[in-house]
């Protein structure tokens, strides 16, 4: 899968791609279908690992030659020891989890450096239809609100808030609309939140 294919499959996947070190060795918590790994495999030269529970999504990773392990993203990273990776992906995942606050520390306790991305809950569109009443449905928020997978909404401004409570340093901070990025009003007109995080270093005595 070449960089093009992966443009016309997820932009998303496509932008946050570039800031992935050639030659990285990298965990993908909540890997899909595989194709990020796929494609970090064979564009950039990466090695590793993607976490996924779903059978069909696990199958689909699989079927694209990923090395990936079946399990339940809640239950932590154990498997892992710290800084076991320079790269920790965590896309379209976080707002899925119960424990996020656990999740995030996890995640940066065994990488180097992190790429976190969420449904911006802050975008214009989910604005207007929360002023009409109703729960917002859009491309980065696809589902209704009775069969969605989602159990936590947060902005830009929220995300930023818990990384400086957990610690975390944000590196590079971007907001996407239809995979690109935006500059102006990011927490208005962008609809995916992406960050790059690492710790925080203590500074010396």
């Amino acid at each position: 899968m070449n960089f093009e294919d992966l443009s016309s499959l997820r932009p998303d996947l496509a932008f946050i791609a570039h800031w992935v070190p050639q030659q990285s060795h990298v965990l993908d918590v909540g890997c899909g279908d595989g194709a990020m790994l796929r494609y970090l495999q064979s564009g950039k030269g990466c090695t590793g690992y993607g976490i996924e529970i779903a059978d069909g999504s696990l199958l689909a990773s699989a079927r694209r030659g990923i090395n990936v392990i079946q399990q339940d993203m809640e239950k932590g990273l154990g498997l892992f020891g710290d800084n076991s990776f320079d790269t920790v992906l965590c896309l379209s995942s976080l707002q899925m989890m119960q424990h996020v606050e656990a999740l995030l520390r996890d995640i940066v306790r065994v990488g180097a450096e992190a790429i976190v991305s969420f449904p911006n809950f802050a975008y214009w569109p989910h604005r207007v239809a929360l002023l009409k009443g109703r729960m917002p449905v859009s491309k980065s928020l696809p589902y209704q609100w009775y069969d969605t997978p989602n159990v936590r909404c947060a902005t830009i401004y929220d995300f930023e808030e818990l990384a400086e409570e957990c610690g975390l340093e944000v590196l590079e901070r971007v907001a996407l609309a239809d995979g690109k990025p935006v500059s102006f009003l990011p927490n208005l007109r962008g609809s995916l939140a992406v960050f790059r995080l690492r710790k925080k270093t203590q500074a010396a005595v």
